[in-house]
Parts: C-alpha cells; sequence; structure tokens
C-alpha cells in the first residue's frame, strides 16, 4: 500500500505522543514494504534542535514531504487541508488522519476514492487550551471521524463509550506501544541535578495544563520528605510555567528539568523512587507506557485512560483531588516496601501487552480493510493478536 501519515507535526517521536505514534508505525510499515509518506509541518517544531529527520525527504525508508503553513489558529486547517490535497495528488491508497482538527479533512479524501482511517489520540475539544471556535472545529473533526471514516479509532473504552452516546457509531479501539528499555546509572542527573538512585519523584510529560503537575506541586509541598520532586519536559505554555514556578517557589526540593532525551531521559526514568501522572486528561500516555517499561511505582490519576492500560498495577488518587494525592504519596513514602511490590511486575506487564510490532500489523488490518468486525470488539493489551 501507498499510505498517508497526515496530522502530526514533525517525524519525530520527541515531540508528542502523536508523533511518537507516527514515528514508531512508518518505520515499521516500510521495514514491511509499504510506501509510507508523512506529510509533515513547515512551522518549526518545540524541540527542532532535536529532529532527527530535519531536512531529510526519507528517513529509515519513511518518505518526508513538507507541507507549508502558518501559526496561529488556521495552521491546522490550512496544513491539514493541504497534506490532504497533496496526498492524493501523490496517489496515496491510504489517508490516515490522526488527532480530530485533521480529521475534518477526510470528505475530500474519500470524494477522490481514498481509504480514510480518523484517529483520535484523545478527546481534544475537552482540552484545557482550546476554547471558543477551536472546540466547535475539534468536534466537528470527532464528528466526522466518526459519522464518515472508513474506520474511526479510539484509544481508550472511555473514548469509546464517548463516541457510541454522542455519535451513535462503534469504534475501533487502538493501542500505544513500548520497547523494554534498558536501566542507566544515574551519572548524568547527579551530574546536573545531583540525583542518585531512589532520591526523587518523577513527573515527565509535556507541561501543559492537562497533565494536572499543578495538583502534584500542592500535594508535594504539603509532605514532609527529603526526597525531591523532579519536572521533566517541554514548556510550550509560558503562562502555565510561570504558575507552575510560582507554586514551586521557596521549595528546594522541587526541580524542573527541562525538556530530556537520551541518555538523560533514560536515567530519570531508571532512577526515580516513583513516576506520578496527575492527568486530568489523555489519550494513552506513551509516558505512562515508559514510565511502567522502566519497572516504576506509578501514582497515577484515576481517569479512565490511566487505568485501563496500567490495571492493577499501579496506585490511584482521585482526579483534582491535592488531598487525596498528598495522602497517597505519603503512604508510597512511608512504605518503601509497597512501591518494591509494584516494581516487580510493571515492566513485564506493560511490555507484554503494548508491542509496536503486534500494534503495527494490527493497524495494517485495518487500513487494508481485513477483519473489521473482529476488530470492534478487540481490546488491546492483551498481548495477543486477533
Amino acid at each position: 500500500m501507498k499510505i498517508a501519515m497526515i496530522g502530526h507535526k514533525h517525524l519525530n517521536p520527541l515531540e508528542g505522543g502523536i508523533e511518537k505514534v507516527v514515528y514508531e508505525q512508518s518505520i515499521r510499515m516500510a521495514a514491511r514494504g509499504h510506501q509510507v509518506i508523512c506529510y509533515d509541518r513547515g512551522s518549526k517544531g518545540l524541540y527542532d534542535a532535536d529532529y532527527e529527520a530535519k531536512g531529510l525527504k526519507e528517513y529509515k525508508g519513511v518518505r518526508i514531504v513538507t507541507i507549508p503553513t502558518v501559526k496561529g489558529a488556521a495552521e491546522v486547517f490550512l496544513y491539514s487541508f493541504l497534506a490532504t490535497v497533496r496526498a492524493v495528488l501523490d496517489g496515496c491508497d491510504v489517508l490516515c488522519f490522526h488527532a480530530s482538527g485533521s480529521c475534518n479533512m477526510i470528505p475530500i479524501g474519500k470524494l477522490f476514492r481514498r481509504r480514510c482511517i480518523g484517529l483520535i489520540h484523545g478527546i481534544d475539544s475537552r482540552r484545557d487550551k482550546w476554547h471558543g471556535f477551536a472546540v466547535k472545529y475539534l468536534e466537528r473533526g470527532e464528528k466526522i471521524a466518526a459519522t464518515k471514516a472508513h474506520a474511526c479509532l479510539v484509544l481508550s473504552e472511555h473514548d469509546r463509550q464517548y463516541f457510541k452516546e454522542k455519535y451513535g457509531v462503534n469504534t475501533i479501539r487502538f493501542a500505544n506501544g513500548v520497547t523494554k528499555p534498558k536501566h542507566e546509572a544515574p551519572d548524568l542527573i547527579k551530574e546536573q541535578f545531583g540525583l542518585t538512585e531512589g532520591s526523587y519523584i518523577l513527573a515527565l510529560s509535556r507541561i501543559t495544563p492537562e497533565k494536572g503537575l499543578h495538583y502534584l506541586i500542592e500535594a508535594y509541598r504539603k509532605v514532609d520528605s527529603e526526597k525531591k520532586l523532579v519536572i521533566a519536559g517541554g514548556m510550550d505554555s509560558p503562562e502555565y510555567e510561570k504558575q507552575l514556578r510560582d507554586l514551586a517557589s521557596g521549595d528546594s526540593r522541587l526541580i524542573f528539568a527541562g525538556f530530556v532525551k537520551g541518555r538523560q531521559k533514560a536515567e530519570l526514568y531508571s532512577n526515580a523512587y516513583l513516576y506520578c501522572m496527575p492527568s486530568n486528561l489523555e489519550g494513552m500516555a506513551n509516558t505512562l507506557l515508559e514510565g511502567m517499561a522502566y519497572g516504576n511505582c506509578c501514582l497515577l490519576s484515576d481517569i479512565d485512560e490511566n487505568k485501563e492500560p496500567a490495571g492493577d498495577h499501579a496506585v490511584y488518587f482521585h482526579k483534582g483531588d491535592v488531598e487525596d494525592l498528598r495522602s497517597q504519596l505519603t503512604d508510597l513514602l512511608w512504605h518503601p516496601e509497597t512501591v518494591e511490590q509494584y516494581r516487580k511486575n510493571a515492566a513485564d506487564y506493560v511490555c507484554e501487552r503494548y508491542n509496536w510490532d503486534l500494534i503495527t500489523d494490527q493497524m495494517l488490518d485495518i487500513m487494508t480493510g481485513n477483519r473489521i468486525a473482529d476488530y470492534m470488539d478487540y481490546m488491546p493489551g492483551n498481548g495477543n493478536a486477533i
């Protein structure tokens, strides 16, 4: 097949969850003999200096086409429109629209008799950063993905029920994946931040309001502990960054590590006492899968999108409840034997169930239209192909 990927920013797995999915699936599809074209945005990425494929027209067998666009409210519309037209002209058989904004272009693909797949990576219209017309545009994209795409995919049972109740359609659940990593000694992080094995709590994600890091800082400041709190990730909202730094002001135990990658990121995951993700909203967080893959005890908000992949192998607090988060943090800090118990099975549990090769094979089935009825009732994460 000739497959188009539309909706991501760049073929850069460091830039975000959607970009990670596009990257991991694209290179595997290309390795299986398919022609894959990623339609990157012309705008500068958050982590442009770390963009391996920058300036290349092909990377690991994947063709890269850069679509010109503009920054601002019109970016998603202009980019996805031009990318869809270009994919049709390039003769792509299957157009994969990632995220609800790009799904608004599905009717164009269908007009030219292309197979169109809508992949919803979370209910974007509910994200804190969107308001007014943007919310309406994202809701329209959801509806088009649900009612017009040849297949509409969502990341959780929660989102599947949302689409069933709101649009009256059955969607297909897909999953993100993870690769079992190598543990690293705390060399760089000791030099940079004074961190040693088990000396800190880690929160690693994009730094945006829906990630709930303000809850974590508020709760942590009420905890009597010498363990530090490390917040790692790229700051793409200056207002939210200021809010977090103001909350952390005066507490020397808090460390803002900034954007991390490579060995530094691996060391942070490898040596944390526990990993915390207090999100209000997720699709299926790659950072959660990575945290578990490193064998961390994970403390998570009790949203369905966290509970489905982690199951009984994590500790939960009530979403947005600072006092409950403080209580759970305190309990885990006082009971290292509980932390160790959760560590034992976390890595094997997540790595066996969320495998990129298996997920890619299933995505190719859906792209060709094979066994769609089987996938309608399939629950990802059981570790077995259908």
